[in-house]
């Protein structure tokens, strides 16, 4: 049976969004979820909601407990997962407001756990694509139909945080290939394709890090006031989305 799971950011943890509504605890051998799950249905399809950084955002990104928030959403019954997440852009074309749908990432995170396997046995699971195709075309059909600004493709790059990059950091990752960059998408998806979990990401351009001349570099609050003004249209793609998956 098919439950989706959404990682959410601000503006994703609106009780309106589900019908049957209820709120669950969980635990996990890792410790606790950054919060309590709003699950529910959005048209006839069960979903789960877990906010990453806490109801009131006041986990930093590499607080964050990912392993207790995937392996939560496993037992709990999800097969996919959904997550939303505040990016900078490091491409001319990729303009705030826009969204991604990466196809690939790079690790740039030095102290965060990053597997489930490292106690009884090692399993190296392949990672050569780690987002869920058939999750990224579902995402992609939707954002066609509600005619969203969006980019079918694109490389992350997970920084540890949650200071912003220095202006050389940012050359370096354009060099490197990343398209866009955040500070939480490792290792969540690396997490979840070790069990098995269909996922993919909405990322919503929100800056232009520091790389682009006669810009102002990225504030916190600057990315909030764009994902604030944006964040309808990521509930608008998700409730899309949800009855195809």
């Amino acid at each position: 049976m098919t439950k989706i799971g959404i990682i959410g950011g601000s503006g994703l943890d609106d009780p309106k969004l589900l019908k049957d509504y209820e709120e669950v605890a969980m635990t996990t051998k890792y410790g606790n979820p950054s919060s309590t799950f709003m699950t529910g249905t959005i048209k006839d399809r069960d979903v789960v909601i877990l906010a990453r950084h806490g109801r009131d955002h006041s986990i930093y990104p590499s607080g964050v407990n990912n392993r207790a928030n995937v392996l939560a959403l496993k037992n709990i019954g999800c097969t996919h997962i959904l997550a939303t997440t505040a990016v900078g852009s490091l491409r001319e074309e990729i303009h705030p407001g826009h969204l991604v749908f990466p196809d690939q990432v790079i690790d740039f995170t030095k102290k965060r756990e990053y597997t489930f396997f490292h106690e009884e046995k090692v399993i190296h699971t392949p990672m050569a694509d780690p987002f869920s195709e058939n999750l990224r075309n579902l995402l992609i059909d939707s954002a066609k139909r509600l005619e969203l600004r969006y980019h079918s493709r694109g490389t992350v790059v997970t920084i540890e945080g949650p200071r912003f990059s220095t202006r050389a950091e940012s050359h370096m990752f354009r060099m490197l290939g990343a398209d866009v960059i955040n500070m939480s998408t490792v290792p969540e998806v690396f997490l979840a394709r070790e069990l098995e979990m269909e996922y993919a990401t909405v990322a919503m351009s929100t800056d232009y890090d520091c790389w682009k001349e006669n810009e102002e570099p990225v504030t916190f609050e600057m990315i909030l006031e764009i994902y604030k003004k944006n964040s309808e249209n990521v509930k608008k793609l998700i409730v899309e989305t949800i009855p195809k998956i």
